[in-house]
């Protein structure tokens, strides 16, 4: 492997697995603290990535859809065991756990964003390396945020959705959890791919994804002083 695919793989590597980790991290440590200690006794509430990843969801699916050009990348980790039940308030509370997710993930950006202000004191190839890392963890980390929000179970949208519904319309997007990531497929590769083919735009979904992501970048890059 050469010094550039090293450096390449230095700066995603990182931004990617704290991203992850920290994500799932958050799940498991805000369900424990309302009442449900599942993830805490299987050791999920950890900083050690190895927990997290999933072969497929985290490695082999992002690098498929990177290798197509897909227009949207996306991808997920081993998800973190909640017992609702065990929950104080299961309805609100399956809210807060499925929401801790994606605001770390915001705060990590924010906290990158933030560090762009020291680059400027170190030595250039430091600093070149550095600004890259904090650049790809405020754009991973926004995507990651902005994608789990999608409101589909088993995303942290769809978990948040199915808290806040009135139960008869909450039970009815549950049932969609089994299906939500074949219809994720459905809707960010297979329909936008069909579309093309058949000279249509039926790429409904990450457009708007991407404009969330890019709206948010904007808003961390004006409140952290490096606009």
């Amino acid at each position: 492997m050469g010094s550039q695919a090293i450096y390449l793989v230095t700066t995603w590597a990182i931004p990617v697995i704290v991203a992850i980790t920290f994500h799932e991290a958050a799940h498991g440590f805000v369900a424990h603290l309302l009442g449900d200690d599942t993830a805490w006794r299987l050791g999920r509430v950890s900083f050690n990535p190895v927990k997290h990843i999933d072969p497929f969801g985290t490695i082999l699916l992002p690098g498929m859809l990177l290798l197509f050009h897909a227009p949207f990348l996306f991808g997920y980790a081993k998800p973190v065991p909640v017992n609702f039940r065990a929950l104080r308030s299961p309805r609100r509370d399956m809210v807060l756990v499925a929401a801790a997710g994606p605001v770390m993930n915001i705060a990590l950006a924010v906290v990158a964003a933030l560090a762009f202000h020291i680059v400027g004191y170190l030595p250039n190839t430091s600093a070149e390396w550095l600004a890259d890392n904090l650049k790809n963890a405020i754009i991973l980390n926004v995507v990651l945020a902005v994608f789990n929000l999608f409101p589909l179970p088993p995303l942290d949208g769809g978990r948040i959705l199915v808290g806040v519904l009135p139960k008869p319309a909450a039970m009815a997007v549950a049932r969609l959890e089994p299906f939500g990531l074949v219809i994720l497929i459905g809707l960010l590769i297979i329909l936008p791919m069909l579309g093309a083919q058949l000279g249509v735009n039926l790429d409904f979904i990450s457009g708007t994804l991407a404009i969330a992501t890019r709206t948010i970048i904007n808003a961390i890059i004006y409140i952290t002083g490096n606009g």
